[in-house]
């Protein structure tokens, strides 16, 4: 068989395997309407799936994710907020990480 062949029947059966799936029908129901043995039908369909699933793994799939970026003035206070039970604690720019470590173990072991 050439490969135009076989290109020309991987076509035919990808074509069959989607009107199998979307007609609801049972395997055997299918091939029976179509004058097709079972046993081809999930041949192909398990090829085809092998076939797509090697295809997906050989090629990354970049996913962006939109992203909304304020600016912020350069004289500008930036705060935070961390909540630790009923305590909340707002943290200014230039805090110690130190000192905010120990606050919020503290407030933890206490609320």
């Amino acid at each position: 068989m050439t490969k135009a062949e076989l290109a020309e029947l991987r076509e035919l059966w990808r074509a069959r395997v989607a009107d199998f799936r979307a007609s609801g029908q049972t395997g055997a129901a299918w091939c029976a309407a179509h004058q097709i043995k079972e046993h081809q039908l999930w041949y192909w369909v398990g090829k085809l799936k092998a076939q797509a699933q090697e295809q997906s793994a050989s090629k990354p799939h970049p996913r962006f994710i939109p992203v909304q970026v304020q600016e912020i003035a350069k004289d500008a206070h930036t705060s935070l907020s961390v909540r630790v039970g009923p305590a909340v604690i707002e943290v200014q720019d230039g805090y110690p990480p130190d000192l905010l470590r120990d606050v919020v173990h503290t407030l933890a072991a206490l609320c």
